[in-house]
């Protein structure tokens, strides 16, 4: 979980025994010996020897009131069982856990254990309270998790999470804008080919493609009959992009980067984006693609899953099919009528429309998926595959050149 929880021993006879550990030889095993006293929580059986001191004693207190083990009264996980430890429900003590684990661990790390406490202790109510939410380490995961509570959330809660999102989402906007605009830019350009090029526009892998039956084998040279070039740029709308978002709740992390990038790509004059979510329900936030955090507050996570009626909606407002990407971002889990989802997709591609499937669009790893419908997919030409942040501007860059789809090894369905 953090560098002293997943420190590794270079082989089996470095790990402690059962008679007290032995005593520390170098610097360097008294390390491993460090780091293995504060994976295993100490007690008489952890065998190491090392007792905590200085900052590694509330380094161990925060770690023994989070991962402690036992249960409490009505069977749920509960912090500190075994060791008297444990956040307890206030929001004080919470408030000060959050403060001591920011003190002693990288922001990285305070990340993920805020991530194991809503889910191991079920600290989400908490986060209802501005205090709490100014205390949190902001992430992608946090964002999903106050989505999910933003109907419950009081009033003078909302305000303070509308900050903490919009915190996370100009970060996500400072990393990602700059290369997805530079990458789509690129593709669309070089999408529009004209067939009396400048010489600077010339795109000589394609006019030799073209030429090859013109070789003149006496002179080792292609005498080109046809010349194909990049387009110039344009202000006019070249392509159209429609995300489609499941907005279920495995699927909290995709839908809060398919807002920031639903927004950055409408930012684009030359594309026109629509963005779609849907659960049993399809609510178009097109016109909120200004303000990604405006996007984020339209979901609703949570709920069942019709991605035949949100395909069916999309459908209905493409007009010109040979210039439109469609992206499903979902884990197709269908609740709807799968043989109607893959008539659509099927009907869709044979009018020209590009259709890529992300089953996640996150940097969570491997997502769980029904490999059923990414199979039926993947077999109508529409790639199934899990995709990260930094891939997607080439996912795209790709759909809109009308390329090979950059897939991941073993990403795909």
């Amino acid at each position: 979980m953090t560098e002293v929880r997943t420190a590794q021993p270079a082989h089996a006879s470095d790990v402690p025994g059962d008679g007290g550990g032995p005593v520390p030889a170098s610097r360097g095993e008294e390390e491993r010996l460090r780091r293995w006293r504060m994976v295993l929580g100490g007690g008489p059986a952890d065998g190491t020897g090392y007792v905590p001191t200085g900052n590694d004693v509330a380094m161990d207190k925060a770690l023994a009131a989070l991962y402690g083990r036992g249960e409490g009264k009505d069977g749920r996980l509960k912090a500190g069982a075994e060791r008297g430890a444990g956040l307890g429900g206030s929001a004080p003590s919470v408030a000060r856990w959050l403060g001591d684990v920011r003190t002693y661990f990288p922001s990285s790390v305070v990340q993920v254990m805020q991530r194991d406490a809503i889910d191991r202790l079920g600290l989400a109510a908490l986060l209802l309270e501005p205090e709490m939410l100014e205390a949190v380490e902001a992430d992608v995961h946090l964002v999903g998790t106050l989505l999910s509570l933003n109907k419950a959330m009081p009033e003078e809660t909302k305000e303070t999470a509308r900050a903490v999102v919009r915190k996370v989402v100009e970060e996500l906007e400072k990393r990602l804008a700059s290369r997805t605009r530079t990458a789509l830019t690129g593709a669309l350009d070089r999408s529009a080919r004209i067939s009396r090029p400048r010489h600077h526009d010339i795109d000589w892998n394609r006019t030799i493609a073209a030429n090859l039956r013109h070789y003149l084998p006496e002179y080792r040279t292609i005498v080109p009959e046809r010349l194909i070039g990049y387009g110039r740029a344009s202000q006019a709308v070249k392509k159209e992009v429609v995300l489609c978002v499941d907005q279920s709740g495995s699927m909290a992390a995709s839908v809060v980067y398919a807002s920031v990038f639903g927004a950055v790509l409408a930012s684009m004059r030359s594309l026109a984006t629509r963005l779609v979510v849907f659960d049993t329900a399809v609510v178009d936030l097109t016109d909120q693609l200004e303000d990604p955090v405006d996007v984020l507050f339209g979901t609703q996570l949570g709920g069942g899953t019709d991605i035949n009626r949100a395909l069916a909606y999309c459908q209905s407002r493409i007009t010109r099919p040979a210039d439109t990407v469609v992206v499903l971002i979902s884990d197709l889990y269908e609740g709807g009528i799968k043989d109607e989802m893959l008539k659509r997709v099927a009907a869709m591609k044979a009018a020209g429309v590009q259709f890529v499937t992300l089953l996640a669009l996150s940097d969570e790893g491997a997502p769980s998926y029904d490999r059923e419908h990414a199979a039926a997919l993947a077999a109508l030409g529409a790639p199934a595959f899990a995709c990260t942040p930094d891939l997607f501007p080439d996912v795209m860059a790709a759909a809109l050149e009308k390329g090979t789809i950059p897939i991941p090894e073993g990403a795909a369905a």
